[in-house]
């Protein structure tokens, strides 16, 4: 039976141990992160909230960029941030287990002066609510920033994508976690979400304004997009 997208949480627990590996060996993954981390402007003490943050790479971007920030990581998934608490430095950021369609009803209190969510969007059960708790995290001038995959436009992404997963990361997930689920998940939830100027008018119809979509370089060129958008400021 197909991975549905609520039991996303419970897969990666399934594959948590060594998932940190298996992106390890992706050209780039960690570099995008950080590129990603890095285009959020954000005053040097600011608050910033990671969500969907895994095994705690992308955490790892932002504290990179941003050293004096106060941070706190989420993510479903109990497993992953098992792994995430090993890897980031103890005392340095508030770790969450949270329901990325429901953040507030976790314990994650707003506002925040940015928020980054790298590989999450694409499997919420109902974007459009998710980026609507979303907006209310956020700081009026506030920026957010969806590092996630968009392939609906090209024909060349789509087979790249294509390659990569089938001949790559479904085997490469089944020789280091013994399974291929949330990976067969993940390749069909990336060729099954919005294009990029789809995604884009959707954050436009959730209120978000400025919005604006910069690229990777390397084989994730037109894979992988910073998507980026900002709360508007308080009316005076």
């Amino acid at each position: 039976m197909p991975v549905a997208k609520v039991d996303v949480p419970v897969e990666f627990n399934r594959v948590a141990r060594r998932y940190e590996f298996l992106t390890g060996i992706n050209p780039g993954y960690r570099r995008h992160l950080r590129l990603s981390a890095s285009r959020l402007p954000a005053p040097s003490d600011a608050r910033i909230l990671d969500l969907c943050c895994g095994t705690g790479a992308s955490t790892r971007a932002v504290l990179a960029e941003h050293p004096a920030a106060r941070v706190t990581a989420a993510d479903g998934s109990a497993g992953m941030l098992d792994q995430a608490r090993r890897r980031l430095p103890e005392g340095r950021v508030e770790l969450v287990q949270a329901d990325a369609m429901k953040p507030a009803a976790s314990g994650i209190e707003g506002p925040f002066d940015a928020i980054l969510m790298a590989y999450g969007i694409r499997n919420m059960s109902d974007p459009d609510r998710c980026l609507a708790g979303l907006l209310d995290l956020l700081r009026p001038g506030g920026t957010i920033c969806f590092h996630e995959y968009s392939v609906a436009e090209s024909a060349r992404a789509r087979v790249t994508w294509n390659a990569v997963s089938i001949g790559l990361i479904i085997p490469g997930g089944f020789l280091t976690s013994g399974t291929t689920r949330i990976y067969r998940y993940l390749r069909r939830s990336v060729l099954d979400f919005d294009g990029v100027g789809a995604f884009e008018e959707r954050l436009r119809a959730a209120g978000f304004t400025e919005v604006r979509t910069e690229p990777m370089d390397g084989w994730q060129r037109g894979i992988v997009h910073s998507f980026l958008a900002r709360r508007a400021e308080a009316a005076a």
